[in-house]
């Protein structure tokens, strides 16, 4: 299951996603998206676990939980749109 992660302070790494989600199922990747001038988060990420209900479990737990005093939205990632134009 694919998670879009959203809301992050920008001290928030890869690793600590990971570490977010661990304790609902296995991480198999984790990602903060950052800028590619500067290598500053852009507050978002994608985390991806092994099963559905690990996943959805997560997601419950998570979404709205304060991380460096920002509410994170924790959501089913959405599919990547194809022919969709890009302005950032």
């Amino acid at each position: 299951m694919n998670i879009f992660v959203s809301n992050l302070g920008f001290q928030v790494e890869s690793n600590d996603l990971k570490d977010f989600f661990a304790p609902y199922g296995e991480v198999t990747s984790s990602k903060v998206i950052t800028d590619r001038e500067t290598g500053r988060s852009r507050g978002f990420g994608f985390v991806e676990m092994a099963n559905d209900a690990a996943g959805n479990e997560a997601i419950s737990k998570l979404n709205g939980a304060v991380v460096e005093g920002r509410a994170m939205n924790v959501n089913v990632a959405r599919p990547k749109e194809k022919n969709s134009k890009r302005f950032f």
